[in-house]
Order: structure tokens, then sequence, then C-alpha cells
């Protein structure tokens, strides 16, 4: 059994760079950039109204002004502002030459003879100037940004109409197990649904990845290496579930041994998730994770989901968010690195009711998790710890 800070480094160091490819931006959301992203433009592309109002002069404001123009968006001024002058402009319009705030519709009068009066002086210039968000050649987005929906305006507004992104891995999940059927299937006595599957193809799709599903295996190390060997042929990875314990029908270490993969590790010191394997052959990987759903799900999520995001080039760390806890917690055995799910109430971290490395319905509740180290027995309410939310 090794500590999980060794199986991380011995995962992450495995780390293979995926080849690049070239698409439209549009569908490039959830992708992740393998280039730099500069802006062709500056932006604001020019003086920019930010209200709609009055184009003035700052010397005129003590005056009625004069209405020369109405200028609406997407149409270029024609008169230049000066002495007694003023535009009615609406926002986003370009500013005429001459002006140097806007006015506030809300703050003006129109007066019978045509003349506009300010009513209230302007809190701000209310100009957005030309540049002042973004100028021409600025680095607007880095590789290694894992493509949001925000990400896809800035690329718009830069021009970058096509971009290169790292390819996709495909991933190959496989279920062990004889007492597994599938969902839609009544299971009878001894036999429970088959949720790890589905929950690992979720988690490597928000991954960025592509989810293969091969199926649930038989207990017997023939199947087993049959299956394994058929989704290798298919993936660059394969994810396992079940059959890594030290039970006597646990097959995944000798599957994989028996196809030439390399066992790197398969016992790691923490729970959930202590018969974690990981194993390759060439540039080829095997994650053999335990059976109950909990531990899959928290196995994929601090070891699979980096080692995926990382080797597709996302340069961006799991977001987490320093919080105190908002309760006492106590635990019997510190022998390993505790995972729990929590809450977030008020600003601060509360542990959900959680029964143990079957019991996913915790998940449902949890914005996020913690980590008590090995050789700690509590956390006190207040304590400050490291939330990494899902």
């Amino acid at each position: 059994m090794i500590p999980f800070e060794e199986a991380y480094r011995i995962v992450m160091s495995h780390v293979t760079a995926v080849s690049a490819e070239r698409i439209s931006m549009p569908d490039c959301l959830g992708r992740i950039l393998a280039e730099d992203i500069f802006s062709d433009i500056d932006m604001p592309p020019f003086n920019k109204a930010a209200v709609d109002g009055f184009a003035c002069r700052m010397d005129d404001l003590g005056h009625d002004l004069e209405v020369i123009e109405t200028i609406p968006a997407g149409k270029m001024p024609e008169i230049i502002v000066t002495n007694g002058k003023c535009s009615r402009i609406m926002t986003g319009a370009a500013v005429p030459e001459g002006a140097d705030c806007i006015i506030m519709v809300e703050d003006t009068k129109i007066l019978d003879n045509g003349m506009m009066r300010i009513t209230r002086g302007p809190n701000a210039p209310n100009i957005c100037h030309q540049g002042e968000d973004i100028k021409a050649g600025d680095l607007v987005l880095s590789k290694g940004t894992l493509i949001r929906p925000q990400h896809l305006a800035v690329l718009a507004s830069a021009g970058a109409v096509t971009l290169k992104v790292s390819e996709r891995l495909h991933a190959g999940v496989l279920s062990t197990g004889d007492e597994l059927v599938e969902p839609e299937h009544l299971p009878f006595p001894s036999k429970i649904r088959n949720t790890n599957a589905y929950q690992l193809m979720a988690q490597i799709t928000t991954s960025g990845a592509i989810p293969h599903y091969g199926g649930i295996v038989a207990d017997t190390e023939a199947s087993l290496s049959a299956m394994l060997s058929d989704s290798l042929d298919r993936n660059d990875i394969v994810i396992l579930t079940g059959g890594v314990s030290a039970g006597d029908f646990d097959y995944v270490p000798e599957a994989m041994e028996s196809l030439d993969i390399e066992i790197l590790f398969k016992s790691v010191a923490i729970q959930p998730g202590k018969p974690t394997v990981f194993g390759k052959r060439g540039d080829q990987f095997v994650f053999g994770l335990p059976g109950n759903p909990v531990s899959s799900f928290v196995i994929f999520e601090i070891l699979v989901k980096p080692f995926l995001l990382r080797s597709m080039g996302c340069l961006e760390e799991p977001l987490t968010l320093r919080l105190p806890l908002g309760t006492d917690f106590k635990r019997k055995n510190p022998e390993r690195k505790l995972i729990i799910p929590v809450t977030i109430e008020n600003g601060m971290a509360f542990p959900v009711e959680y029964h143990g490395s079957a019991h996913i319905n915790a998940y449902t509740k949890a914005k996020g998790m913690i980590a008590i180290e090995s050789g700690k027995t509590t956390l006190a309410k207040g304590e400050i710890t490291d939330v990494r939310f899902l």
C-alpha cells in the first residue's frame, strides 16, 4: 500500500500528450485549447457609449445644448460636437469626435425649443474607451485552457473562428461481477444494478474524453482477459470497476499481467479506494477501480480525471476553496487518508451524512470533498479545510 501522493505522482508522471486538431469555434465547448489566442483588434474597437443619452463636452455641462445628431448603434457619427452642441446617442454607438462624456437620458430634459437641459450631472463619463478591455495583439486565451461558455465570447471577439484543440482521448469502461445486471433489469436476490459504468461514462464525458462502454464482465479470468484485450484494441485508456481486491474472484491484476500490462501499483493508502490498480502497456493505460460506487467516483475525480485532463493538455488545477469546517468531525481509524463529501452553508463546509463507500446517494447532496490526512483522527469546528469542488 503506497501513499496517495505517491500514487498520484506515478500516474501523472505517465501523462502522454495527445495530438491536436483544428475545429470551428462553435464546436469547441469543453475542448482544451492547444494554442495561444491573440486578439486581432482592439476591444472595444472604438470609443463606445455605455448608456443611452447625449454625447457632450464636459465644459458645456452648465448650459442648455443644441441637439445636432442622433447616433444609433452601428452608425458612425457624422458631426463633430463643438461648443454648445450635443448628439443624442444610443448604448453601444460610437462616440462622436469632440464629446468627452455621455449624459444619461434619465438625467436630461428636452425643452420646448428643442434644446437639451441637463437635470443632474454625470457620475461618470459613461464612455468605454477603445482598447480598454483588450488591445490588438493581446493574449486573450492561453494554451491549456478548458473552453467554457464565457471563452466563446472572447474567441468570437478576437476573430478566432477556427482554432487548434487537443484531440479527445478514448476511454473504455468495463464493469466486473457476476452480481451485476444492467439498469433496465429488475435485480433478483443476490444481484444489483450496474451503476458504476454509467457514473464513470458521465465522469469521462465531463472530463472532455470520449467513453466507450464494453459491458459487464463475468467473474472469470478468461472472460476478463478477453474483454480487457478487446477494449484495449479500441481505446487509449481502459477503466475497470470491481475485481481489484483480494477475493477469490478478483482477477483484474492477473488479467492485466496476462496481457503484458505492467502494474505500477495496486493498493493506495486512501479511504475509500484502497484497492486501486494502475498499469501501462506501451502508450496505453489501465485503471482498476474498486467496485463500490463511492470508491470508483472518488478515485476517478482525484486520480483518473487529472490524468485525462493533463494528457489532453489542460493546465488548469481543480477548483478548491479554503473554508472553515462547520462542525466537529471524528473518525476511529487514521491509517489512511480519508475523503469525505461536504456541502457548503453560510461560507462553511459541513460533512454530509455518509455511510461508507456504497452510499453514493451522499454525493448527490455534496458540493465538494475534503481530505483528512492519515494519522489525524479529528477536525475541529472552525478548522480551515481545502474543499475540492465537484
